[in-house]
């Protein structure tokens, strides 16, 4: 926790006046959230002009909390449907656009987010750093080491596949929910293709990479509260890594196959070709000889070198097109920038 705090009281203080000018707004996607929501609602600071709560058909009384919170800036949306966590935020994100905001913060309604982070998370957005920052809970050994084992191997090979699928290959902690962006990124995809359910944060990180969109990462120290998590360990185990070879093979084919044929689709195109063959021939040669034929016998030199050269250097061609994809990582915004009133940096 020490080196968490130096990390925080490195960064530069900031202040809301600094994001004078920018039209800035938070969503909240509310699902039995009763006990918490009006905490949350009170505690966004007057700065933030606008805020979008998208209650997702929660049983409870969720909606009429907050509407008797009686804010002026909250826009209440409701489903008839329960629709999860990323169609409420498909949702928010057309109302986002809808109200011409710059910038937009997703703030969930279990009250595990900080809203003294605003700022932090805000600030590079408008500075023109960055498209888009989420929260990093785990940004040293401590944080990390106050996890229980089986969390933090679940969490490693998450981030790793996270990693692999969307190309941010700097970024850590990607189940974390507490994410700005700016507006402009949203109107560059299609907001309605956008995963439903769990899979929202990590899917979005994907399209993302997709678009070459740069995203930050911003320490903060973990928060809990009595919120009940309705994510099921065993569905995020058995669902997530599918659709993240998935959401790889998409990144791949439009990032490297369609906006910007490279050194890193060449070689892929070479060496998964090479790797597959070797291996093909390297499995017929060794059921042949020995399990199809009546006296088994041994793989000659050349069988050898047929099935292994192709393997080698296959795994070499993908593993140089991995390192690429590591340098590759997005560094210039997408984003417009935004007016030179609100930031006084352009």
């Amino acid at each position: 926790m020490r080196a968490l705090e130096s990390t925080l009281a490195s960064e530069p203080m900031l202040h809301e006046q600094e994001f004078d000018g920018v039209k800035i707004g938070v969503i909240v996607p509310a699902y039995r959230v009763e006990r918490q929501i009006e905490k949350v609602l009170r505690g966004i600071p007057p700065w933030i002009q606008s805020i979008i709560v998208v209650e997702d058909k929660s049983p409870d009384d969720t909606a009429a909390k907050v509407k008797a919170v009686g804010d002026p800036r909250v826009t209440l949306i409701s489903h008839a449907q329960n629709q999860g966590v990323g169609g409420a935020m498909q949702t928010g994100f057309l109302e986002a656009v809808r109200q011409n905001l710059d910038v937009v913060v997703k703030m969930d309604g279990d009250d595990q987010m900080n809203p003294a982070e605003l700022p932090r998370l805000v600030a590079p957005l408008v500075d023109g750093r960055a498209d888009m920052t989420k929260g990093n809970r785990f940004p040293s050994l401590q944080a990390i080491k106050a996890m229980p084992l089986l969390r933090i191997v679940g969490n490693a090979g998450l981030t790793f596949l996270v990693k692999l699928a969307s190309g941010y290959w700097g970024n850590f902690d990607p189940a974390n929910g507490y994410i700005a962006l700016r507006t402009d990124v949203l109107r560059r995809m299609d907001v309605a293709k956008l995963p439903r359910r769990y899979f929202f944060e990590s899917g979005f990180l994907i399209e993302l990479g997709i678009l070459r969109a740069v995203v930050h990462d911003v320490a903060m120290p973990a928060r809990y509260g009595d919120e009940v998590s309705n994510l099921s360990v065993s569905r995020t185990l058995l669902g997530f890594p599918p659709r993240l070879f998935l959401g790889l093979l998409r990144r791949i084919f439009w990032r490297y196959m369609i906006h910007d044929f490279s050194a890193v689709s060449v070689f892929l195109l070479l060496g998964l070709p090479l790797l597959f063959a070797g291996m093909a021939y390297g499995g017929y040669t060794w059921w042949t000889l020995g399990h199809a034929s009546s006296t088994p016998g041994w793989a000659s030199a050349g069988q050898v070198m047929l099935a292994a050269m192709p393997i080698i250097l296959g795994f070499q061609m993908l593993l140089q097109a991995i390192v690429l994809d590591i340098y590759n990582v997005p560094r210039q915004p997408i984003s417009s920038p935004l007016d030179e009133r609100a930031h006084g940096a352009h």
